[in-house]
């Protein structure tokens, strides 16, 4: 008897705090866009929407607790999808200022980062001449300065706050191999218990690179580390958003998508919207014979607390 095929979860990535409004119009910073694009690829397919906050009047990165909740209320009320809120949002403020929206909203996920490293977007500023807002520029090019801080407190700081307290479920955000033995470490030190979801990351200037070998590698030390007990999923910045997806999918894992990560639908043509992104590549899964996971699949494949325990 053949082996019942494992669904994929689509993650959706909303808008992120990398891109800035300068480099797509589709970028979502109102709440209303932010709430209009998660419900779109939700109804896309998109099981899980990933979530960060932007100031309303100007697109800045913001870990306000109340810009948050200018959104996420017409997204629960609209669509039936997993809400998984950064903690990641900001570079330069601490763990307590960054999980402040978690412990508000108590979502059934959040990203949480398991390594310090250097985080830098500032090619990207030589790419533009105009800006739409006077924050943009010394934003990303001063992010050669950046310092990404995820020390061990930090993350036993989470586990507890939200792992314990609110029973969240982490995305484990893994953006080097030091980070699974990061991963591994916690867990040997009880502040994680498996299964875990790991989210490994190629492509950040600071992290590991976006090539196919380092996908392979990721996965074989992961297996090592944690055997059957973790999920998986890929996120592929930029140009190797789609290609990253569809391979994680063929090895066993999930994939996600969205503006945060790439703001690309093919090479050299912006994508209109994050649905856009997840209709693409739902399209290319299923042709391939995969099966997209509901919400419900997502919570059951991750084991997460139910959407009535959220509490907003």
């Amino acid at each position: 008897m053949s082996r019942p095929k494992k669904k994929v979860i689509i993650t959706c990535a909303i808008t992120g705090a990398i891109h800035t409004p300068t480099m797509s119009d589709a970028l979502p910073y109102k709440p209303e866009d932010v709430a209009r694009q998660a419900i779109d690829a939700a109804e896309a397919g998109a099981a899980v929407l990933h979530l960060h906050a932007r100031h309303p009047e100007n697109g800045a990165v913001s870990i306000n607790p109340d810009h948050f909740m200018q959104f996420l209320p017409q997204i629960k009320a609209a669509t039936h999808a997993v809400i998984n809120l950064s903690t990641g949002g900001s570079l330069t403020n601490t763990m307590e200022e960054r999980i402040a929206p978690a412990q508000r909203v108590s979502p059934e996920m959040t990203s949480l980062n398991m390594g310090s490293m250097n985080f830098s977007m500032h090619p990207l500023a030589d790419r533009y001449k105009e800006w739409k807002f006077d924050w943009e520029e010394a934003y990303l090019r001063n992010s050669d300065t950046y310092i990404f801080r995820n020390t061990f407190r930090d993350i036993a700081f989470s586990a507890r706050e939200l792992g314990e307290r609110h029973q969240v479920k982490f995305e484990h955000e893994c953006y080097d191999v030091g980070h699974l033995y990061n991963l591994k470490f916690c867990m040997d030190a009880g502040m994680f218990k498996a299964p875990v979801f790991i989210q490994f990351i190629f492509g950040i200037l600071g992290g590991i690179g976006a090539d196919i070998d380092n996908l392979v590698f990721m996965k074989r030390t992961a297996d090592r580390l944690f055997g059957d007990q973790y999920q998986w999923s890929v996120l592929g910045a930029g140009a190797t958003q789609i290609n990253f997806a569809t391979m994680a999918a063929s090895m066993g894992g999930h994939v996600r998508v969205g503006l945060e990560d790439s703001l690309f639908i093919s090479r050299g043509k912006l994508a209109t919207s994050n649905a856009e992104q997840v209709t693409k590549i739902r399209r290319i899964l299923e042709d391939l014979g995969h099966e997209i996971a509901s919400p419900d699949e997502a919570r059951e494949i991750l084991g997460l607390k139910g959407a009535d325990k959220v509490s907003f």
